[in-house]
C-alpha cells in the first residue's frame, strides 16, 4: 500500500497568523511522534487575500495511521481548544500520477 497525503487548508483571520503557526507547530510536534507519520510541511499563501493563508501537506504511511493519531485523546486535548479559531479543511489523498 502507498503512503497517503494529508492536505489541510487553514482559514486564518488577519492578525492571527503567528497564533495559527504556533497552533500548527504544537499539533505537528505531537504528530511527528506517532506511528505512521512520515513528514509534514506548512505552506503560506503568497497571493494577497487568499482564502487559505496556511496549507499543511503531510505524508502518512496509511489512512489508518493518520486516523489513529488524530483520534487519540491526547491529540484532541492538545488541539481542541483552538480548533474553532482556525477553521481547517483536511483531506487524505493518494498519489495517482507522478
Amino acid at each position: 500500500m502507498s503512503d497517503v497525503v494529508l492536505i489541510n487548508s487553514f482559514e486564518v483571520a488577519p492578525g492571527d497568523e503567528a497564533a495559527a503557526i504556533a497552533y500548527w507547530e504544537r499539533a505537528a510536534d505531537h504528530l511527528r511522534r506517532q506511528p505512521g507519520f512520515v513528514e509534514t510541511k506548512l505552506h503560506r499563501a503568497v497571493a494577497p487575500g487568499a482564502r487559505f493563508l496556511l496549507v499543511n501537506v503531510a505524508t502518512w504511511r496509511s489512512a489508518e495511521a493518520f486516523r489513529a493519531a488524530t483520534s487519540d485523546p491526547a491529540f484532541r486535548a492538545l488541539v481542541g481548544p483552538e480548533m474553532g479559531r482556525f477553521p481547517h479543511h483536511p483531506g487524505l489523498y493518494e498519489v495517482i500520477r507522478n
